[in-house]
């Protein structure tokens, strides 16, 4: 299972001491482009997202892209033995993934301050629901009450409708990359000072991040931006449309140009010499006539007839996908977005590939996520404990 030299992160190895989903999805970035990462999990208490989810022979399918690319070890963190196992990992390692409630690991002996004692060079990061200090910090925390607090769901569903969250790990997801991006630049930051630091990764956090402007909206003007629906307020037509065979597609006119395509293509060209016309946030308050306009034109016409009119006005559109549409879609088989591992407990298996492509040293998928606990004989041996040091430790529960 040796990592080949020529990715980008090959010689870095991480400890993923994390469960459900920020902190291991960004462990699993890392091992994506070559770090070699162990995953650390309970002996009797296994990662949660080995059951999340549909199972394929009692096998969960979700830990299959969630653990790909990791090392399997069970150890018992809050024991002596695990404990003394965990700092011998540590003192050879880059960098330590965690997201147990803060101070947690200070109870166990474990802490930043043991962590650094046995590798200054270490980067911790610790992922938890509201950071390390704060009124909340103690509290549980979970993507869902990041996407609650952050003012995702308040400006997400109808109008007239409730506050939405989304069907998926949304603040987690977004969670992980900002931790992969953290991680990377501490490691940056080592390269230059010697020392390793903590990173404190909030999952409230992030996610407000990419909402935009929305607290410098209300901070200079008072503004508060309300649930819209599939509609914008900051430009239209924005909305999805249903085609005459059922299907459902998305128009996006952000650009100024695109909008004036849209408009000649769906024989409204008149529409472009209004005034308000200028500008998208005067297009949004006449959502109604655009959407008519756009969406009774899509309504005469099949899905494959308004995506290929539209791109042959170089207009935006793209068809409304569920997955099995991913699959099959050509601009995902070309990316090879989704692709084929070989799995030795379920064979072939389809998911999604490494997030990006670097033309020198690219990622790749080595192998699928393992049982639990398959690796932890060869990683502890490579750690110089003898099989009867490892038969000790199983015996105080500690593996």
């Amino acid at each position: 299972m040796s990592t080949p030299r020529t990715t980008p992160l090959a010689g870095l190895r991480v400890l993923d001491l994390a469960t459900l989903f920020a902190g291991p999805l960004a462990a699993t970035m890392l091992g994506d482009f070559g770090a070699e990462v162990i995953k650390v999990e309970h002996p009797r208490r296994p990662d949660p997202s080995r059951g999340h989810g549909p199972a394929k022979d009692g096998i969960g399918l979700w830990w299959k892209l969630l653990g790909r690319n990791k090392r399997n070890l069970t150890l018992d963190l809050s024991s002596p033995g695990g404990r003394d196992v965990l700092l011998g990992l540590a003192a050879g390692t880059d960098v330590v993934i965690e997201n147990f409630r803060p101070g947690t690991l200070e109870r166990w002996g474990i802490g930043p301050a043991e962590l650094h004692a046995v590798n200054p060079r270490l980067v911790l990061a610790r992922v938890t629901g509201f950071g390390q200090f704060g009124p909340y910090s103690h509290r549980p925390g979970f993507g869902t009450l990041a996407e609650a607090m952050s003012g995702f769901a308040a400006i997400t569903g109808e109008p007239d409708g409730p506050p939405t969250l989304p069907p998926f790990g949304l603040a987690d997801s977004i969670a992980a990359l900002a931790t992969a991006y953290a991680v990377m630049t501490a490691l940056a930051g080592r390269d230059r000072t010697g020392r390793g630091q903590v990173v404190d990764m909030a999952i409230i956090e992030p996610i407000l991040t990419v909402l935009g402007p929305q607290p410098l909206w209300y901070d200079q003007l008072g503004y508060l931006q309300e649930r819209t629906g599939n509609r914008s307020r900051n430009n239209a037509p924005r909305n999805t449309y249903r085609t005459s065979d059922g299907h459902w597609v998305a128009v996006s006119t952000s650009a100024q140009s695109v909008a004036e395509r849209v408009m000649r293509l769906v024989g409204r060209p008149e529409l472009i010499d209004e005034p308000w016309f200028a500008a998208g946030t005067t297009r949004a308050e006449h959502t109604e006539e655009l959407d008519e306009a756009v969406g009774n034109w899509i309504a005469r016409h099949t899905r494959e007839d308004a995506v290929s009119a539209f791109e042959k006005a170089e207009a935006a559109i793209a068809p409304i996908h569920d997955v099995r549409d991913v699959m099959e879609d050509p601009q995902y088989r070309a990316l090879d977005s989704v692709t084929e591992v070989d799995d030795p407990e379920l064979g072939p298996l389809r998911m999604q590939n490494v997030l990006f492509r670097l033309s020198e040293t690219p990622g790749a998928i080595r192998w699928a996520g393992r049982p639990h606990g398959a690796d932890t004989e060869e990683i502890l041996g490579e750690l110089g404990l003898s099989a009867a040091q490892v038969a000790a430790l199983r015996s105080e529960g500690a593996l």
